[in-house]
């Protein structure tokens, strides 16, 4: 409707300044619905029973069942728990996403004046049809959209659609090209916006999911990406399982052929596989989240998907919103010029509205800034008494004043655009004035111009007064403290950041620059920009791009998925409901806690000090938690590969079995069960923003990772089946397969010491324990628990009482297995610094 007249609109919408009549209403009612954002909603029930329907989970649930049919009844329980927990976490966030709905239809939840059968008549604001003659005034919340058919004064809050941190002036004579972006649509105003200021007159031509609003509304409707962490973990399961079936299912049926018992053989194959699947990788992935939640509510975030915690240390790209992220969200007074500073300070405190409590945002700046300036604004508005006025008027756009001091002098003083003061100058606007004008634009600042003039009577118009422009002041948002040195670490660390907002492009780029976001060489593009490029084309784009400003939903949006649908991780913050749709669709949506409700509901994480430093910050602790998990799942498939290939190398070269199938299983208790629950709670090591961004799949599964496993596994399966090859010869079996039990369940424990870093420990044995002694107490428990089983419950595991000559042949593979792993990283260490330099 912008594009159209006030009278080819009413014609359009079959409407007159009259209103509707009730039987027209109900009519319009039947055709367009109620002025809500109600959807048709998947059952919960159903939403419930999804979460347990991925190829991670159905795993978990056959590895459960297994446990039950041995009759590992604890084991069965403990993963079925897992399950449960997994399953609602994705059923929380589900809910999340419909509890965003309702907070965008909360804005709604109003009374409006209207016009019908020509009086004016209040009504629910969800009752509102199209055609509707509505009154609006200052504080009231705009119920629709609508296009203005009168307006006086009128200054309305757009940042919650647009991202606008300024206030926009809006004209219902204005008509407007077709293709005007929304941010300049001066004659609509639009659903959840707040008229801060003057009245206005308007016909409704949209609500509810019609409306710009409802649009947004749709948007958050779609589902949130699956975490990094989730498709990693997806990725992992499914080719590890595959890789133990074949393993497993090879070696029994080369097994059976050997003539072994298959029940024996089958026994062991399923017990192997108990062993070997990670059923307690997710209760440690969700301990390593939940820790690291813990340690960032103490940074002032607040986390609501403890999968979001990784996503932080996995993230390529920053899209960051300006207004409160950036910056303080409050305007200030950046700059001044003063051609009569006198006159300039009495101006800004008397030709003003704001009472230092409420008012216009520039009018409270101004208050600051002569708080800061130490001048008295309360005293001088006592000695000047206001005898005339001439409100702020969108078309004129200025404001002026009438003071007297009691003396019979009348002192006129005008704020406004200087293109209107200087149709007001006495003589020429001074070039002087105009550059001083266009350099503060050019800064991006907000510039207001100030005038002055002794009058010897009441005007009887504005526009007949002679002025002299008395100075210049320039407002700008300033950014926010360590928000400069958060861009820069974020740089290091290999993430792009990229600024998305609402404002203008000269405020951004000028915002942008001062924080280091921007600079020689990027791109700064507007959202109109966008439409002439394929996704393809603006992908590219983006590559240079840091600033994108006059952007709409639609934009934040589309530029969202493009990263993603390219590979990148994309952490989105945002506070309006228009920041709801990319905040949803990101991989991780951060919303400032001093956001509104539906951009909370929308997002995965909140931050409660508004400020990108802490998202920075909350980088460094998510890539820790992404190492920690890295080392969990080495440490597992050390140990689970080291068994296969154990008693792969037995049964192949014909030996009997190597370890028993309860004794896998107990070490997979002693080991695996106690140690890898200390992994989460490894402290920093280096600096884990001098690094780039790694996906999970990369940090859980990489080739380094896949090494690593090959070569701790082989090392221990060979020294072992040697091992057990000279024990079979020398002593009696059982001693060989005790010997060769407490063996595997030591050198498992010398992996998982030297899992807890990537440095060699016998470099600084100290601050290896310092990083993480939560391990070696693991250790400890354990070994009081191995030494139960073999000598006191040794008849349930196959095993004897070692006598104690036995022990240098039971610590005899660990050393070797501690040692061999130490080599490797000396080796690692050398080739790095030769790479270097």
């Amino acid at each position: 409707m912008h594009h159209k007249s006030v009278e080819e609109s009413l014609r359009d919408l079959n409407t007159s300044t009259k209103g509707l009549s009730e039987e027209e209403v109900q009519k319009r009612v039947s055709i367009h619905g109620k002025n809500t954002l109600e959807e048709e909603r998947e059952s919960r029930i159903r939403v419930f029973i999804r979460q347990f329907t991925s190829p991670f989970i159905l795993i978990l649930f056959a590895a459960g069942l297994i446990a039950f049919l041995l009759g590992d009844v604890k084991d069965g329980l403990l993963v079925y728990g897992i399950v449960l927990i997994n399953g609602l976490l994705g059923f929380y966030q589900e809910l999340k996403a419909i509890a965003s709905i309702e907070a965008l239809k909360s804005l709604t939840a109003l009374k409006t004046k209207v016009v019908r059968d020509g009086k004016e008549v209040e009504v629910d604001s969800r009752d509102l049809v199209p055609g509707d003659i509505v009154l609006l005034g200052e504080g009231d919340v705009v119920p629709a959209d609508i296009r203005l058919l009168e307006s006086v004064g009128l200054l309305v809050d757009e940042a919650l659609l647009t991202g606008e941190s300024l206030p926009v002036e809006k004209d219902a004579d204005l008509l407007l090209f077709e293709d005007t972006p929304l941010h300049a649509r001066a004659n609509c105003l639009y659903k959840g916006t707040v008229v801060l200021r003057g009245k206005a007159l308007g016909v409704v031509f949209a609500t509810g999911k019609n409306t710009e609003l409802g649009k947004i509304a749709q948007r958050v409707q779609e589902g949130s990406p699956e975490s990094p962490l989730t498709k990693a973990l997806g990725v992992f399961g499914k080719r590890w399982i595959f890789i133990l079936l074949v393993l497993l299912s090879l070696l029994a049926f080369v097994g059976i052929m050997q003539g072994r018992e298959p029940k024996t053989i089958i026994f062991f194959a399923i017990a192997q596989l108990i062993s070997a699947v990670p059923e307690g990788l997710p209760i440690v992935v969700t301990l390593a989240l939940v820790v690291g939640a813990i340690r960032l509510s103490r940074e002032k975030v607040l986390v609501k998907y403890l999968p979001a915690v990784e996503t932080l240390g996995s993230a390529t790209y920053i899209c960051t919103d300006k207004t409160g992220t950036i910056t303080l969200g409050r305007l200030t007074v950046q700059d001044y010029v003063a051609y009569d500073k006198k006159e300039l300070l009495l101006a800004s405190a008397l030709c003003n509205d704001a009472d230092g409590m409420r008012g216009d945002p520039l009018e409270m700046a101004l208050l600051e800034w002569l708080e800061r300036e130490r001048v008295n604004w309360q005293f001088l508005r006592k000695a000047y008494e206001r005898v005339w006025e001439h409100p702020f008027d969108t078309k004129r756009r200025l404001m002026a004043v009438i003071v007297s001091d009691g003396s019979g002098k009348l002192d006129f003083y005008v704020k406004g655009a200087l293109e209107s003061l200087s149709n007001m100058c006495e003589r020429e606007c001074p070039k002087e004035v105009w550059e001083d004008h266009n350099r503060m634009a050019q800064e991006g600042l907000r510039v207001l111009a100030f005038g002055y003039a002794r009058l010897d009577k009441i005007p009887k118009d504005v526009e007949e007064v002679r002025i002299e422009v008395v100075g210049l002041v320039g407002f700008l948002d300033p950014p926010k403290e360590g928000v400069k040195e958060a861009v820069e670490t974020a740089r290091s660390a290999g993430i792009r950041v990229i600024m998305i907002t609402g404002d203008n492009l000269l405020t951004a780029k000028a915002v942008a620059s001062m924080v280091n976001i921007y600079g020689e060489g990027d791109i700064a593009l507007e959202g109109m920009d966008l439409e002439r490029y394929s996704d393809d084309e603006l992908y590219n784009l983006l590559k240079k791009t840091t600033v994108v400003a006059r952007a709409t939903p639609e934009d934040k949006y589309r530029i969202v998925k493009i990263l993603q649908s390219r590979g990148e991780v994309v952490a989105v913050t945002g506070d309006g409901a228009n920041d709801a749709p990319a905040l949803r669709v990101a991989d991780l949506g951060i919303a400032m806690g001093s956001g509104s409700q539906a951009a909370k509901d929308a997002s995965k994480m909140i931050i409660l000090d508004d400020n990108l430093a802490i998202i920075v910050n909350a980088i460094r602790r998510g890539r820790l938690i992404a190492k920690n998990i890295g080392k969990v799942i080495r440490y597992l498939l050390s140990a689970n590969s080291f068994q296969i290939f154990y008693n792969s190398l037995a049964i192949i070269t014909g030996l009997p079995l190597p370890l028993y199938p309860t004794q896998i299983l107990w070490i997979n208790l002693v080991t695996d069960g106690v140690q890898d629950k200390a992994y989460p709670f490894t402290k920093y090591e280096g600096n884990p923003m001098k690094e780039k961004p790694k996906s999970p799949i990369e940090t859980f599964i990489g080739r380094h990772q896949i090494i690593t496993v090959i070569y701790n596994g082989l090392l221990m399966a060979i020294a072992h089946y040697f091992l057990f090859l000279y024990m079979l010869k020398n002593y009696p079996y059982e001693i060989a397969l005790t010997v060769s039990f407490t063996s595997a369940v030591i050198s498992q424990w010398a992996v998982g010491i030297q899992e807890i870093s990537d440095r060699p420990f016998l470099r600084n044995p100290i601050e290896h324990i310092r990083l993480n002694p939560y391990v070696f107490l693991g250790i400890s428990i354990g070994a009081i628990l191995q030494a139960v089983a073999i000598y006191l419950l040794s008849d349930y595991f196959h095993a004897v009482k070692l006598p104690l000559d036995m022990l240098p042949y039971v610590f005899f593979i660990p050393i070797l297995t501690f040692l061999g792993i130490e080599v490797r990283k000396w080796v690692q260490r050398f080739e790095k610094n030769q790479f270097l330099s």
